[in-house]
């Protein structure tokens, strides 16, 4: 491996041991009820964010509460130390739809109407502050290329 490699290699460790995630697939629950829980905890910091989903009477935010006390312990593996308090955030959380089951509901005059049982993926980002505004400006960056 050469010089410059190694270099850029050794940096890109030192921003990924900044910030964790976690991933949850397959939930049976749809995208667009996910994602009012998951903007209720986008950019607040973690323990925060831990009060408002216990708090929350959603059903999804039980499944997000327990992603996030995931990925916090992801975190902490990594950094071989305890989260203090105001440290971490939530920098990026994205849902994505996953797999929709299909089924037949009886109808009148011998059709049948399509149910849609949808499904989604759940990635959950946790970081420090100064990684959080980093991931967001990656992300902003690709959208702006996007267009």
């Amino acid at each position: 491996m050469g010089a410059r490699k190694r270099i850029s290699a050794e940096a890109r460790k030192e921003t990924q041991k900044k910030i964790a995630f976690a991933k949850l697939n397959n939930i049976p629950t749809s995208p667009r009820k996910m994602r009012l829980v998951v903007d209720m905890i986008r950019g607040m910091e973690v323990f925060r964010a831990l009060g408002v989903l216990k708090y929350s009477n959603k059903e999804a935010a039980a499944k997000v509460e327990k992603l996030l006390r995931s990925a916090i312990s992801n975190w902490e593996q990594k950094n071989e130390r305890k989260a203090d308090s105001g440290e971490l955030f939530v920098s990026a959380v994205s849902v994505d739809c996953a797999t929709t089951l299909k089924r037949m509901r009886p109808a009148p005059q011998g059709r049948g109407y399509r149910i849609r049982k949808r499904s989604n993926h759940v990635t959950l980002t946790v970081g420090s502050k100064a990684s959080a505004t980093e991931v967001e400006e990656n992300t902003d960056s690709k959208t702006e290329s996007q267009k």
